[in-house]
């Protein structure tokens, strides 16, 4: 005996129901909220205070990053660092960097100097002290390189110099503007 088609469909129908009441029952489901605070953006500790040294591997001081503060968030693995100023040492003339904010790489390698950032490199004997200026710069401590994609304006002796974007190489000192150049020059300050 065959079984007729108009049998099948409450079976249909049941089985249609049932698909839906699992896959709406998926769809909503709220989850448990985590509650090892990796949701929030909240520092998991803060600094305040603090001087960090980098040496070499003979021991020799290579850069100390002194701030009056500084937030890690364990969310994404990020530090703030207010007030920072890094000091480069081991070569003729110290280099001073400073602004009002920094974040650092997760890595520590990338230290990004935000607001009214000031790059210092010391007079030595034959030429004055030298000043840059911009909005924002990318550190990389351990290359001794900076670069920028912001206006920049570099001020020794007499000779000032504007540009947009920026790449410094503070072991050569080599600094290498990237477009809209202008300024003025003087040979003997």
């Amino acid at each position: 005996m065959r079984p007729r088609s108009y049998s099948l469909f409450p079976l249909a129908i049941l089985t249609l129901l049932a698909g839906l009441t699992f896959w709406l029952e998926r769809a909503t489901r709220i989850d448990e909220p985590r509650r090892d605070g990796k949701q929030r953006h909240d520092p998991d500790f803060i600094v305040e205070n603090f001087t960090t040294h980098t040496l070499d591997a003979q021991g020799k001081l290579q850069y100390a990053l002194v701030a009056e503060k500084m937030l890690h968030y364990a969310d994404d693995e990020t530090t703030e660092v207010m007030r920072p100023r890094l000091t480069y040492f081991g070569r003729p003339e110290r280099m001073f960097l400073s602004s009002k904010h920094a974040n650092v790489s997760k890595d520590g390698h990338e230290v990004v100097l935000v607001d009214d950032v000031r790059a210092v490199r010391e007079a030595t004997r034959k030429d004055p002290e030298l000043v840059l200026t911009t909005s924002e710069l990318s550190v990389y401590p351990d290359q001794d390189f900076a670069a920028t994609d912001k206006p920049v304006k570099i001020v020794q002796g007499k000779t000032v110099i504007h540009g947009v974007g920026m790449e410094l190489d503070s072991a050569a000192q080599v600094y290498k503007l990237l477009s809209n150049v202008h300024g003025i020059i003087y040979r003997n300050q």
